[in-house]
């Protein structure tokens, strides 16, 4: 019987855990073993004896470790301090999954794979309708949407909704979008529901019926980005004269925002500055930008990364993490996510039997036999690097 392990998280703040006790039943059905170790989701809001009574057996951490699986929320280049002491304690042949930032990290996929360890990046599964369950890119950024607005409410000077009194009537605050993927739809919705009038821009113009069905304005800036998102529905970089142009007919929307969300990001690049701090300027003191790219280099050219910025009465917020601190749900969500995806690794008798030629194993597959096989971490490997692995 195969067994899967669930450690707990060593990525500093980390408060999700990768599987949660309601994703273990479906599991055990398919003959799979799972040993979770003490205490790992706490932090999440669950207890040892919620996963006992699922199915799943208490262990030490190094027991968790001789799985012939672990399940993580981080690993590899997500996880830069914890990475080498989990690593230590991995052997040839053990098959990890989770988000690995393997893009910016490559030299870490590079170590996993001189280790022996197969690793599946979570964040690399294709975006085919078969996968949609196995999506954490979007379980999580839904969530970090969620929180980004209300972070923006608990620091704004002002409130979200209209509000008619004897004293007189209160102008709704003015919320500012800027990127139409999971988060910022989320923004959308949760900044509606709290009473704001909402705009919004993404540089796909492919997005702007989502964004009216949610009831936010489309903000069209009347710039040419006709290759602006890849086969897989992610916005594709763009050039320079493009941010120029794009941040010139931006700054006036700023400037009449009470708050500004950025979710704007490129798988393995840094985050584009869409806000200079001439734009942040033009703000109204009092005025809120929550960065949701911070721990990509951040949207803003003033955000810094776990900071609250404080530019001439505008708050910049820099948050990271933000999935982790709503991390019951958060967990709920990606232990469903890796459930699925694992459960894809498996045949009916609960062993592992990897197709290579399927297509989401290809998608995510990092290492393998030794080597890095994704061809996207191979580009990014020097070829000293590559050869090593």
């Amino acid at each position: 019987m195969t067994l899967i392990g669930v450690p707990r998280e060593s990525y500093g703040g980390e408060r999700r855990v990768a599987l949660t006790p309601t994703a273990i039943p479906a599991l055990k059905k398919s003959k799979l073993d799972i040993i979770v170790e003490s205490g790992a989701g706490v932090a999440a809001g669950y207890a040892d004896k919620a996963y006992e009574a699922a199915g799943a057996r208490i262990g030490s951490r190094e027991e968790v470790f001789a799985a012939d699986v672990l399940l993580q929320v981080r690993a590899l280049g997500a996880n830069p301090d914890g990475f080498a002491s989990d690593l230590a304690m991995m052997r040839g042949g053990q098959i990890v999954i989770a988000t690995m930032d393997p893009l910016s990290e490559p030299a870490a996929v590079s170590r996993a794979a001189q280790a022996g360890v197969t690793a599946f990046a979570l964040e690399l599964v294709p975006r085919i309708t078969r996968a949609q369950s196995m999506d954490v890119l979007s379980s999580q950024a839904n969530l970090a949407g969620y929180k980004a607005v209300l972070l923006a409410a608990g620091a704004l000077s002002k409130i979200f909704p209209m509000l008619t009194t004897a004293a007189g009537t209160i102008v709704p605050a003015r919320v500012f979008v800027i990127g139409a993927g999971v988060a910022g739809l989320q923004a959308i919705a949760t900044a509606r529901r709290l009473g704001g009038v909402v705009s919004r821009y993404d540089v796909r113009p492919a997005v702007k019926v989502q964004v009216e069905s949610l009831g936010a304005r489309f903000v069209s800036l009347d710039l040419d980005a006709a290759d602006a998102q890849d086969a897989g529905g992610y916005a594709k970089a763009q050039s320079a004269d493009f941010y120029a142009r794009q941040a010139e007919k931006m700054g006036e929307v700023i400037a009449a925002s009470d708050v500004v969300i950025t979710t704007a990001s490129i798988p393995g690049q840094k985050a584009p500055t869409l806000i200079t701090a001439d734009m942040v300027e033009r703000m109204a003191p009092g005025s809120v930008i929550v960065d949701l790219a911070a721990e990509r280099g951040g949207n803003c050219a003033l955000t810094r990364p776990g900071e609250t910025v404080d530019h001439g009465g505008v708050l910049v917020l820099g948050p990271l993490n933000l999935p982790s601190e709503v991390s019951f749900h958060a967990s709920q969500l990606f232990g469903k996510n890796v459930a699925t995806f694992l459960l894809n690794l498996v045949d009916k008798e609960g062993a592992l039997a990897i197709n290579r030629e399927d297509e989401i194993v290809k998608g995510s597959l990092l290492t393998g036999g030794g080597v890095v096989v994704h061809p996207a971490v191979l580009e990014r490997l020097s070829p000293r690097e590559g050869a090593s692995a």
